[in-house]
């Protein structure tokens, strides 16, 4: 019997995924237009084995990222930049962003297919329905579309985008549905993997059951425990098993690694990170700013961190914060000191003292969990999740670009291959190989 392996694919930002990665010395502004650079990560993604390299993407810009996520604030479109990183690699697996809410499907079935045959089968596609409202505007809407409206027409252009993929020159697909009326064939032939691979996200009823029937990497985002997280992954695997399918969906949690050779090392790379957060102006209306991808966070600056905390903040933020006032913080943010002592190693009343800065820089919402140690100290962690039924691997967050690739590549997934968790060579050439999938016989379409 085969042993049980991780998946890793590798989340593309150009300006790496924590909030001030565009601040980091090795920051490239001109990174997200860079192809070369682009090609480069996706080739060190492949040297170490990567299922995939992950491309996202939005169709609307928004000013108010500019602090806690630059890098989506603009960015190339995920299927051409698919196909020059399909020029310069051979096995790694290609994810591109298509959101049907703004696309027709035989304009996705067609995209996906020629991107299929390109890179000789390593295409998948992350569908998502939208969360950014600002993207009607740009599409002539006059709204953004309720979740169940937008997950109704998910659901049929998937139908019709499958049909597509499966058709023959001469037989029609002729789908006549409630939202539409495609003839068909695909002027493009079969794809090489039948299918291509299917990605999916959301943590809400429609998402789940979505991912559970018909995804085949699923992601799972931000969980307030491990409880939660535990209940996330036994959720889909068995609402897949209804659908006859639990073996065949694979459940990657985001994961943002800061890694060094030494554990202090790696606290002092984390605290530089955060060292060069901008803080946000204490004068804004409102508590609250968009963090992470596109959810909401607490603002970056003392007054968030007091009212999180119960704490006055001074202005000298290296000062170590009293044990008295950490021990009387309210119970809702607990968990936060719970992290911070986690991920910096300091404490109330050890030799290292938790400071007000770290109070400040608990207080943005991150897009994945957070570790940051020791290779060793990282891969206990990611062994731990995986072996205790809480992930199928992980899609890594490099905090800086090309940096914190290089970090996870070269320190991290030997770690992983020297306790067989990982592979150290491609099973075949295709992603369905990498996930262990099969290629779909090819589904007849009545004419």
């Amino acid at each position: 019997m085969t042993a049980r392996m991780m998946h890793l694919g590798l989340m593309f930002w150009a300006t790496g995924t924590h909030p001030a990665g565009w601040r980091h010395p090795s920051a490239r502004a001109d990174a997200a237009y860079d192809i070369a650079l682009i090609q480069q990560v996706s080739q060190a993604a492949e040297r170490a084995r990567l299922d995939f390299i992950f491309l996202g993407d939005r169709l609307a810009s928004d000013p108010a990222l500019q602090h806690s996520n630059p890098a989506q604030i603009s960015r190339l479109e995920p299927f051409v930049t698919a196909t020059a990183i399909a020029a310069a690699t051979e096995r790694i697996g290609i994810v591109v962003t298509a959101n049907p809410t703004y696309s027709d499907p035989y304009g996705i079935a067609r995209l996906l297919a020629s991107l299929d045959h390109l890179s000789g089968g390593r295409a998948a596609w992350n569908l998502v329905t939208g969360a950014d409202p600002a993207a009607a505007g740009n599409f002539g809407r006059t709204e953004h579309w309720p979740t169940d409206r937008r997950y109704d027409w998910a659901e049929e252009t998937l139908v019709v985008v499958r049909a597509l993929w499966d058709s023959e020159p001469g037989r029609p697909v002729r789908h006549r549905g409630t939202y539409f009326s495609v003839d068909g064939p695909l002027d493009v032939g079969r794809p090489p993997q039948g299918q291509v691979v299917l990605l999916n996200a959301g943590t809400s009823d429609r998402a789940r059951e979505l991912s559970a029937s018909a995804a085949d990497v699923v992601f799972a985002g931000p969980q307030p425990d491990l409880e939660a997280r535990a209940e996330f992954y036994a959720d889909i695997k068995a609402r897949a098993a209804r659908h006859g399918r639990a073996d065949d969906v694979t459940i990657l949690p985001g994961l943002i690694v800061v890694v060094a050779p030494t554990t202090r090392e790696a606290v002092a790379r984390y605290d530089a990170l955060n060292a060069l957060l901008p803080l946000d102006p204490e004068r804004e209306t409102g508590t609250q700013v968009r963090a992470g991808g596109l959810g909401e966070g607490l603002r970056h600056n003392r007054g968030s961190a007091a009212r999180l905390f119960g704490i006055g903040i001074p202005d000298d933020l290296s000062a170590a914060v009293p044990a008295a006032e950490l021990a009387a913080v309210a119970p809702e943010a607990r968990q936060r000191l719970a992290d911070i002592t986690r991920l910096t190693r300091r404490t109330a009343t050890g030799p290292d003292r938790i400071t007000y800065a770290d109070l400040v820089h608990a207080c943005p919402t991150q897009p994945a969990h957070t570790v940051v140690g020791s290779p060793t100290e990282v891969a206990d962690m990611m062994q731990d999740w995986f072996e205790r039924g809480l992930a199928d691997g992980f899609n890594v967050y490099p905090s800086t670009v090309p940096g914190s690739v290089t970090d996870f590549t070269e320190l991290v997934v030997p770690e992983l291959q020297r306790r067989g968790l990982f592979r150290t060579e491609y099973a075949g050439t295709m992603l369905r190989d990498h996930l262990g999938l099969p290629v779909p016989a090819r589904r007849r379409i009545a004419a």
